[in-house]
């Protein structure tokens, strides 16, 4: 099988679409995501829609996927920082953002302080909610962003060396 740009894509596409649905799963399963899980998912909904679209105006024009994938990496590049980032705060190397992981505050008036504390559920993005192998879903997000990285860059140098044999 040879590979070629555009099944780079392709493949970034399913993998990064299962990811997706992974992560509706975990979330019907009962694991709400944090506000970093949330910014997470941001690099998989460009991503998704992007693979699609290059490798459609992909046919004939090499030059389309190329930069394409170079796009598609970058975007997963930021966000397997984003997931080192999340990581880090989960094991305790740094501290988190201070909308998930600091003290919870401004809780209202003393009046309704008990009615908001039933409503109010606060997801930590510095508390792991699943490990699987000891790394939690931030972890996976990692591997997984840098492996469909990769991928993106691996078509990319794929596509230069066809464009400039031709």
């Amino acid at each position: 099988m040879t590979v070629t740009p555009r099944s780079a894509l392709m493949a970034i596409f399913i993998v990064c679409f299962l990811t997706i649905i992974g992560a509706f799963l975990f979330q019907w399963a009962g694991y709400a995501p944090c506000p970093l899980c949330l910014k997470e998912r941001w690099a998989y909904y460009a991503v998704i829609p992007l693979s699609l679209i290059f490798a459609g105006a992909s046919r004939g024009n090499a030059g389309i996927a190329r930069w394409g994938l170079l796009l598609i990496a970058l975007i997963l590049i930021a966000n397997s920082v984003l997931g080192i980032y999340h990581a880090g705060a989960e094991w305790k190397f740094w501290p988190g953002p201070t909308d998930c992981s600091g003290p919870i505050g401004n809780l209202g008036s003393a009046g309704n302080l008990l009615e908001r504390l039933d409503t109010v559920k606060v997801v930590r993005c510095d508390e792991v909610q699943f490990r699987f192998l000891g790394l939690s879903l931030a972890g996976y997000n990692v591997l997984i962003s840098l492996l469909m990285a990769a991928i993106a860059l691996w078509g990319f140098v794929v596509a230069a060396k066809r464009q400039t044999s031709w």
